[in-house]
C-alpha cells in the first residue's frame, strides 16, 4: 500500500498514523458558549488534550467535578518504594476506568510520566505505609484486596470483587512487601497459561480494574464512552 505524504510526516511511533494531524480541536469558531465550566484560554487558542469530546474547552477543575458526580465505589493502590515507572500508566488506567481513589503507598513522590497528566483528574492520596492505607478503607467500609501471585491467591477470573474495595498492587519485580500482605483482607492472581512466571504491573492493574468495571459498572449508561 502506497504511504501518502501525511504519513510520511508523521512520526513512525504515532499510536494513530492514520487519524487526524493533530489531537484535539482548535480554536472555538463562532459565539462562545456560556458556562461556568468553560476556559476562555482554551476556547481562543484551541483544546489539545487527552480528553474525550464532552470535555472539550472546559476547566481542569470543572472537569474534575463533573467526574466527582459519577466516580466509582472501588480505588486503586500502589506501593511506591522503588519509584517504579509502572505507577504513572496505573494512574492513567485508574483515570480510565474512573477510580474513586488513588493511593500512593511509600515514597511520596512517584513517577508520574506514565500518567500523561491524568493524575489531574484523580483525587491521589498519599499513605506512609500500607497500614495507614488499611485503616483509611476500613473506616470507609471498603475492604483491601492486593494482587499477587501468591499462595492461597484466588484467581481472580472466579472471583466476586466487593462493590466497595480497593485494588492494591506492587512493584515491578519483587510485588507486594510483606507488610502489604500482612494488611490484605485477601489476595488474588491472574491466571496464566505460558512461560513466564508473572505480568507486567500496569497490565495486570488494568485487567483488574476491568474485572471490577465488568462486575459493577453500569455499561449501559449515558457516562461510558469508547476510548
Amino acid at each position: 500500500m502506497p504511504v501518502s505524504a501525511e504519513q510520511q510526516r508523521r512520526a513512525p511511533y504515532d499510536p494513530m498514523p492514520h487519524g487526524p494531524a493533530e489531537v484535539g480541536v482548535g480554536p472555538w469558531v463562532g459565539p462562545w458558549p456560556e458556562g461556568e465550566q468553560y476556559d476562555a484560554a482554551l476556547l481562543a487558542e484551541g483544546d489539545r488534550r487527552n480528553v474525550v469530546d464532552r470535555y472539550r474547552y472546559w476547566t481542569v477543575d470543572a472537569i474534575v467535578a463533573d467526574l466527582d458526580t459519577r466516580r466509582h465505589d472501588f480505588h486503586v493502590a500502589i506501593e511506591n518504594w522503588q519509584h517504579d515507572f509502572n505507577i504513572g500508566t496505573i494512574v492513567r488506567t485508574a483515570n480510565a476506568f474512573l477510580a474513586g481513589e488513588v493511593h500512593i503507598v511509600g515514597n511520596r513522590r512517584w513517577n508520574r510520566r506514565g500518567a500523561m497528566v491524568t493524575d489531574r483528574y484523580q483525587h491521589v492520596r498519599h499513605h506512609p505505609d500500607v497500614a495507614g492505607l488499611a485503616a483509611y478503607l476500613h473506616d470507609r467500609g471498603a475492604t483491601l484486596l492486593g494482587i499477587d501471585n501468591l499462595p492461597g491467591s484466588e484467581p481472580i477470573e472466579t472471583l466476586a470483587l466487593p462493590r466497595r474495595t480497593c485494588l492494591l498492587f506492587g512493584q515491578e519485580g519483587p510485588g507486594l512487601s510483606a507488610a502489604a500482605r500482612e494488611a490484605c483482607d485477601g489476595t488474588f492472581s491472574i491466571t496464566q497459561f505460558g512461560s513466564t512466571r508473572s505480568i507486567n504491573a500496569s497490565a495486570a492493574a488494568a485487567i483488574a480494574m476491568h474485572t471490577w468495571v465488568r462486575q459493577h459498572a453500569d455499561l449501559d449508561g449515558e457516562h461510558s464512552w469508547i476510548g
